[in-house]
């Protein structure tokens, strides 16, 4: 058992952190109250249970991996922890690009603190982007824990983990189409697990973004939105154009006062006002849904 703590910034918000790894009130991977999040993750092949203590200066986490951790299993693990943590994309420069922006400056200003919050790996967030495309959010979490029940593995503890590539490229489209995953559904996560797990396609941190981009945009079944997604909540990118989503548009037609969604086209100049800023203006976007 490792015992680490992180200095958290001024004005560090938990709850965002807290309210998106506890989007699933019946998580198998995750148990989250206002304080804590348990979080198991597989790393390098290794079951590795998250226990993170949130105060309002520091996070404290317990490490429990089932096995002695590999250099690369470790470099995972600080990865993991930025990314859960919400820690990879500064909001300040964004609040003083747009607190007077005559749009979203009165949306900006009343959530100042909004932190962006990244799922733990690359993999993970391209897997909840498939299992969550064009169905409502309340099945897509009811897929993601089927999901993780399948290929993932549980910690010695008891607690399940996010499965890696090569947990998921054991499974056979029968395996998921049984358990109500559509076949294209099914066929595009096997299809990009094997590719990962076989070294053909890179989903590392340090690869450049455009290739990245285009790679992923290779891969039968993942289209633009997939991959915006995945550069938000698994790589971190902070200038990621989410002018194909609804919520974007509903968001942007409520401010503007209009009576119908902007189209994508108008919903992509719209948002390339906050270049290279995009990633922050989408999530205060989104948070205007909320309010």
């Amino acid at each position: 058992m490792q015992q680490i703590s992180i200095a958290l910034p001024d004005g560090y918000r938990s709850s965002d952190v807290v309210a998106f790894h506890g989007r699933d009130t019946e998580g198998v991977a995750e148990q989250v109250t206002p304080e804590r999040i348990r979080k198991g993750i597989v790393l390098d092949g290794i079951p590795v249970a998250l226990d993170i203590a949130l105060s309002t200066s520091e996070a404290r986490i317990r490490i429990d991996a089932d096995a002695a951790l590999t250099p690369r299993a470790n470099a995972l693990l600080d990865d993991a922890l930025l990314n859960i943590l919400g820690l990879r994309i500064d909001p300040a420069p964004f609040l003083a690009a747009a607190e007077n922006d005559p749009l979203l400056g009165d949306a900006v200003r009343a959530n100042a603190g909004l932190r962006i919050v990244q799922s733990a790996t690359i993999f993970e967030a391209l897997t909840w982007a498939i299992i969550g495309q064009q169905i409502n959010l309340s099945f897509a979490i009811a897929l993601r824990r089927t999901f993780i029940l399948q290929a993932g593995c549980q910690h010695g503890s008891g607690l399940w983990c996010y499965p890696e590539a090569g947990n998921v490229a054991r499974l056979t489209v029968e395996d998921l189409t049984t358990r109500k995953f559509s076949r294209s559904k099914a066929e595009t996560l096997l299809r990009l697990a094997q590719l990962v797990d076989s070294g053909s396609l890179s989903l590392e941190r340090t690869d450049d973004i455009e290739a990245a981009s285009a790679a992923l945009l290779a891969v039968k079944g993942i289209g633009p939105w997939t991959v915006n997604y995945a550069l938000l909540r698994g790589y971190g990118y902070p200038d990621c154009s989410l002018h194909g989503d609804v919520a974007i548009r509903a968001a942007l037609q409520r401010l503007l006062g209009e009576e119908a969604k902007p189209d994508m086209a108008r919903t992509e100049a719209l948002l390339g006002q906050y270049k290279p800023h995009r990633t922050m203006a989408a999530a205060h976007l989104w948070a205007t849904l909320a309010s």
